[in-house]
């Protein structure tokens, strides 16, 4: 590598002409340095730090050693640390790292958007209000981490660049009252708007957004259960935009399910319309998916009608049925009319009466899934589908290993947070992950270069079913559901064409051209698309 300065060889080794530089770093693998101290950190939030840090000297070398070690940084920049990231963001906070739009910014929301410096070349946003970080609850101006570390997977997962980023947290204030009282916290100091002002506030920054970058794709992640839909309904074809949390985590989960369910009825040799699906967890993520995985009793040649009557959903009332008082609305989509006995409020009872061959959590409880709700699945169930998908792991409903012992090696396991193989009565069983980063990249790099008017609900279908088919036989024969995350930037790249042929399709694409090429051309075009680090900047900067 050169660093532009003079250099000597001299005893077959490369000397630069400076004493700036150690006489012999460039006979040694920088990565490889920054990789040891980032292993020297003692926590995760120390080790975030760091990368951090790493990112602000040196971008290039940062991503440089993202790529090339995904599977040990992806749970540092994202779920599980980012949590704690979030929770301490304003005594961590060191610098600026994204844009912030304040409620104090109302009626002049596009002269803050234009102060960001990549203008017109920014293509991705990734947008969070704070309310709902993950499993946390309300972390007001805390929550930029998030939109941060969503877009360092764009970055890493699908090539976007790193340039056409845009990570942005809307400070509309906060509920949480510690934050409030907390003399370093970094955001306005007053309770969340009311819907009328949050709603004027919010069709400002989507209209100041358009104008401002009119190439880029808004991702909507971790506000609050009502405003996820009611953004994502007020925008989506308004707009070029999608909700994570709803569509995200849905499309990944039916991918994850569809693998799933294979495997479940090969066990059996029933038929894939067979399966029954119970949802604990009833907030944006859980009817999100629950709506998502419609789609898979449709594909077998379901109705609506009758697809929705295979899925259960359940919150903190037990059962939800459609004679509750109160049921708010988001809720009222999958309330059972089938049902008029006494109200059923125990996870047991409600198993037993729904006799599910799939149990979903999206609950944000730890340990929901006891003991005897596992054993009892796997009673019912020769493969029991069990996909504890809240995050991070202090949110799940049950761990990996807990789950191969109380099924005996035959649950079929996907959680939304990492963990680790588990080895049981001399068997060597590996979990799935229900991670986002399998979809929101392809989705987004496909709506991006399609140019797409906004996303529609066939583009999310088409990447699930895409990541569904991506895995190799190896991991076929190993009974996985989702790939192996090594091989991100190839899935990602299947997606997005995926999603392009989607959005032709449906007639939004506005590049118009790739509809002359095949899908072999495409592929090619888009893989020559993915941006890479410049391996060059792995020193550091002069």
């Amino acid at each position: 590598m050169s660093l532009g300065l003079p250099l000597v060889a001299t005893n077959g080794h490369v000397v630069p002409l400076t004493t700036r530089i150690p006489p012999y770093f460039l006979n040694t693998d920088h990565r490889q340095r920054c990789l040891a101290q980032l292993r020297s950190k003692h926590t995760g939030l120390e080790k975030y730090i760091y990368l951090n840090g790493l990112k602000e000297r040196d971008p290039n070398l940062f991503y440089e050693v993202l790529l090339g070690n995904m599977l040990e940084i992806i749970p540092i920049l994202y779920t599980p640390t980012v949590g704690d990231a979030c929770s301490n963001y304003s005594h961590i906070w060191r610098r600026p790292e994204g844009l912030y739009v304040s409620i104090e910014h109302k009626g002049h929301i596009r002269q803050v958007l234009h102060t960001w410096p990549t203008g017109l070349a920014s293509r991705i946003a990734v947008v969070t209000d704070g309310s709902r970080i993950l499993g946390l609850g309300d972390l007001g101006a805390n929550g930029l981490p998030i939109s941060i570390g969503k877009l360092d997977l764009y970055i890493a997962g699908a090539g976007i660049k790193p340039t056409s980023a845009v990570p942005i947290c809307l400070d509309l204030g906060t509920n949480t009252e510690k934050f409030l009282e907390d003399p370093l916290y970094i955001g306005v100091r007053r309770k969340r708007p009311a819907t009328a002002e949050m709603d004027e506030f919010m069709k400002e920054f989507m209209e100041a957004m358009k104008e401002t970058f009119p190439q880029l794709l808004v991702q909507f992640e971790d506000f609050s259960t009502d405003n996820a839909f009611r953004y994502l309904e007020m925008f989506k074809t308004q707009y070029r935009c999608f909700n994570d949390d709803i569509q995200g985590t849905g499309s990944v989960v039916l991918s994850g399910f569809l693998n799933s369910a294979r495997l479940a009825s090969s066990a059996t040799g029933t038929p894939l319309s067979e399966q029954r699906i119970l949802f604990f967890g009833a907030g944006s993520a859980g009817i999100g998916v629950a709506k998502q995985l419609t789609s898979f009793f449709t594909l077998q040649g379901m109705s609506e009608d009758e697809a929705r009557k295979r899925i259960y959903t359940v919150d903190s009332k037990g059962l939800i049925t459609a004679d509750r008082k109160g049921l708010q609305e988001h809720k009222i989509y999958f309330a059972r009319t089938d049902y008029d006995g006494p109200a059923l409020t125990s996870l047991i009872d409600i198993i037993q009466y729904v006799k599910p061959t799939a149990l979903l959590g999206l609950s944000t409880i730890r340990n929901a899934f006891t003991e005897d709700v596992v054993r009892l699945m796997a009673s019912l169930n020769a493969r029991p589908i069990i996909f504890p998908l809240s995050n991070p792991v202090s949110l799940c409903e049950v761990d990996y290993s807990d789950a191969i012992k109380w099924t005996n090696g035959t649950v079929i396991f996907a959680s939304g947070s990492p963990y680790k193989a588990v080895k049981f009565e001399g068997k060597v069983y590996e979990p799935g992950q229900g991670n986002n980063m399998y979809i929101f990249p392809g989705i987004g790099l496909g709506t991006i270069l399609s140019e797409a008017r906004h996303v529609t609900d066939a583009m999310v279908e088409q990447a699930s079913i895409a990541l569904a088919g991506s895995l190799t036989d190896e991991e076929e024969s190993s009974e996985l559901v989702y790939p192996r995350l090594a091989r991100i930037r190839d899935i990602s790249a299947n997606i997005a064409l995926a999603v392009i042929r989607a959005a032709q399709t449906d007639n939004v694409d506005e590049n118009v051209l790739f509809r002359n090429l095949t899908d072999e051309a495409l592929l090619d075009y888009i893989k020559a698309k993915q941006w890479q680090p410049c391996s060059a900047h792995s020193y550091p900067h002069l």
